[in-house]
């Protein structure tokens, strides 16, 4: 994936109404109409939304007879996991040395406190 492509997917991830159009798509196709309905906005601003969900390529736009259903594309977002992934195995790593620190610390006071016990 392209660094634009990239700043695409987060950009349009980033707004909250199209993170939801996202999940209603993830049940299934739908209309531009089903998919304004759950929001108080008009149904322009709603394709606004869709346009930037379609450039990032998130979304996809097809052809069932009067109807142009939209539904999800999984590849930018596949993507986006993919580069998340590097850094989530950064920070388990990271995590699984502080716990294995942990550990030592708790041992070492176990020891000193049946070394004080005797």
């Amino acid at each position: 994936m392209t660094p634009r492509h990239l700043d695409a997917t987060f950009a349009a991830l980033a707004d909250p109404t199209r993170r939801a159009i996202l999940a209603r798509l993830a049940t299934g196709e739908a209309s531009v109409r089903e998919l304004a309905k759950p929001f108080s906005m008009s149904q322009p601003a709603i394709s606004k939304h869709l346009k930037v969900l379609e450039r990032a390529g998130l979304i996809s736009r097809g052809l069932d007879a009067q109807r142009r259903p939209r539904r999800l594309e999984a590849k930018p977002l596949a993507e986006a996991t993919a580069w998340l992934e590097r850094y989530r195995e950064f920070w388990e790593g990271n995590y699984q040395r502080l716990d294995a620190l942990l550990e030592e610390v708790k041992e070492s006071r176990r020891l000193k406190q049946r070394g004080n016990k005797r």
